[in-house]
């Protein structure tokens, strides 16, 4: 499991020309499943994610989490994270869950960011999206497990 998490100012999801989802301010979590992955992977990596110190405090220090925050995410399923480009230039997606199990999945992941009482807002799994991002630092921290 990956996810490239970015720090935002607001950020939405278009699908045609319809928003299907919006946060002011919070985390833009792109997220990508392989074969292996697990629940305890997702629980694992949410933990981790919630937790994750990359907001500033009184001393423009990064030492908050979302949670300290209360800020939003942002949740945008992505399986190009597994892309393999090791042969040509054309990257090989085999290293992607199935559709079906990502898309359990990824509703799995975002059922445990809510436990935590985090604001989610999704994208619509396997369709062509438009992701607005205003990623603010900027920050971009690559979690994998």
């Amino acid at each position: 499991m990956k996810l490239v998490v970015q720090r935002s100012k607001n950020s939405k999801v278009s699908v045609g020309k319809k928003v299907v989802g919006k946060i002011d301010f919070g985390l833009v979590v792109l997220v990508g499943f392989t074969h292996k992955d697990t629940i305890e992977d997702i629980k694992y990596l949410v933990k981790k994610l919630v937790n994750l110190r990359i907001f500033d405090d009184d001393n423009n220090v990064m030492n908050k989490s979302i949670l300290d925050v209360k800020g939003s995410i942002l949740s945008i399923s992505q399986f190009t994270l597994y892309a393999d480009t090791k042969k040509g230039n054309r990257p090989s997606y085999i290293g992607s869950m199935k559709a079906i199990e990502a898309n359990h999945m990824y509703d799995l992941f975002n059922e445990e960011i809510k436990k935590y009482n985090i604001p989610v807002e999704t994208g619509i799994f396997q369709t062509e999206m438009v992701v607005d991002i205003t990623n603010d630092g900027p920050v971009t921290i690559i979690l994998e497990r």
